[in-house]
């Protein structure tokens, strides 16, 4: 049986992105770290990895796959990660009554935060 065991976002300031999704995720960098890439791990232990590699690319708009973070408090967390350098991505197809924000960390990698509660 398979499981997501990691999932990978390239970046161009991999220092500057290991800080939001360490902050926004609550995950732990392993150490040694590398100079192009580096892997996040939940400090449970549970749950997949993010692993970052600093490979510079365009995203394509819309992107092929994004994460989706599902939240409790889903406005306090859209708070939380924009303080933390997210933007918000405006969509005028979205539906009045979505349960998702759509993101995009600080290199524009779109993510969405769905309500979970």
């Amino acid at each position: 049986m398979l499981k997501v065991g990691s999932i990978v976002i390239r970046v161009s300031d991999l220092a500057r992105q290991t800080a939001f999704w360490t902050a926004a995720l609550g995950y732990l960098a392993r150490e040694p770290d590398s100079d192009d890439f580096r892997l996040l791990y939940p400090p449970s232990g549970r749950g997949p990895n993010v692993s970052l590699d600093m490979h510079h690319s365009e995203a394509p708009v819309p992107p092929r796959i994004h994460l989706d973070l599902y939240a409790d408090d889903q406005a306090a967390e859209v708070q939380r990660l924009i303080a933390l350098g997210a933007t918000e991505v405006p969509w005028d197809k979205r539906p009045a009554d979505a349960d998702y924000v759509i993101l995009a960390d600080p290199e524009g990698n779109r993510f969405c935060v769905i309500d979970a509660g």
